[in-house]
């Protein structure tokens, strides 16, 4: 053999040699969520999945599939445990009726604020683990929403004025709160809640106003009334099997991370709560401060909710609560 080709030929055997390693460390995950890209939410997903590539110098590549266009919201969970996705995001109260620990921040003025909301995370956080490491998923963190208040096409002064609604409903706790007061739940994920407000499927529902400005609500409803009834969470979780399959060095940046993305998320959500209020306000809704009688009809259908998932939780949920209300600041 010419010694030049030999030469040609040793070189490519080092490179294949040396490249090859690379190659196959090089890990793609899939993370299906069920909100559009400029939601906080999945802005503070897409930040975190471009800080792990950098943090792992490409090793661990994910890619974020915004607004149900992998998975549907309900289906995220299944799709994770079952490893059809390797990480996801969703609303933890989709899965209340599978365990009431998921539904905990769906109940109604249990925790109003931000402040209070975290400190309820930090309560259910030890529970929640626990609960999903029995379905194979790790819990990486959560980030809330803004306070709830409720939509509709005319100013509600009283629960009885919901009578006869057509609610839509996108978790247990909604569907509670619509058979509470007499209106008719609708069951419907937020990728499709433009199209049933559009269609008059809907005329009400109870979200935050992040969700009120993905769904351009001022186009078929003209209130929004400001309750603060809770702050719902998404929670990021992975398939544990998938986890494990990364090495020690890439597991740590992913856990460092996304407690990162937690803090950050939970920044961006808090600014973008009076932020979504403005944007109602400019597209002509009116942002309604609730009448005593309404807040005071809410609040009873909050206390019985809670009753019930007192019983339901069992010894865990008491875990739960004892905790929140033991983190409770001294009163002055």
């Amino acid at each position: 053999m010419h010694p030049t080709r030999r030469i040609l030929l040793t070189a490519a055997t080092l490179l294949a040699v040396g490249t090859a390693p690379l190659a196959q460390a090089q890990v793609k995950w899939d993370m299906p969520t069920g909100y559009p890209i400029g939601n906080p939410h999945t802005v503070t997903l897409s930040l975190f999945a471009k800080d792990v590539d950098t943090a792992t110098g490409g090793k661990l590549k994910i890619t974020v599939h915004p607004n149900g266009s992998l998975f549907k919201a309900p289906e995220i969970m299944r799709a994770v445990e079952s490893g059809q996705a390797q990480m996801g995001e969703l609303l933890m109260s989709l899965l209340a009726n599978q365990n009431p620990i998921y539904g905990l921040d769906s109940l109604p003025f249990l925790a109003t604020g931000f402040d209070d909301a975290y400190r309820l995370w930090q309560a259910q956080r030890p529970v929640l683990e626990r609960v999903l490491a029995k379905r194979g998923v790790k819990l990486l963190c959560a980030v809330a929403w803004p306070p709830q208040g409720i939509y509709a096409k005319r100013e509600l002064k009283s629960g009885a004025d919901m009578k006869g609604l057509k609610w839509r409903a996108y978790n247990p706790a909604t569907t509670k709160i619509a058979q509470a007061v007499g209106a008719q739940p609708l069951t419907i994920q937020a990728a499709e809640l433009s199209q049933a407000l559009a269609t008059g499927v809907v005329d009400s529902f109870m979200s935050s106003g992040a969700t009120g400005v993905d769904s351009k609500v001022w186009e078929s409803l003209t209130h929004f009334h400001t309750v603060d009834a809770w702050l719902p969470k998404n929670m990021l979780v992975v398939n544990q099997k998938d986890f494990d399959k990364l090495d020690k060095p890439t597991q740590d940046i992913v856990v460092k991370l996304s407690a990162e993305a937690e803090k950050k998320g939970w920044e961006r959500m808090r600014g973008f709560t009076n932020e979504s209020l403005d944007i109602l306000r400019k597209n002509k809704m009116t942002v309604v401060t609730p009448s005593p009688q309404l807040m005071a009809d809410m609040r009873k259908i909050g206390d019985e909710m809670l009753a019930d998932w007192l019983k339901q939780a069992g010894p865990e949920g008491k875990e739960i609560i004892d905790a929140y209300r033991k983190s409770a600041p001294a009163k002055k």
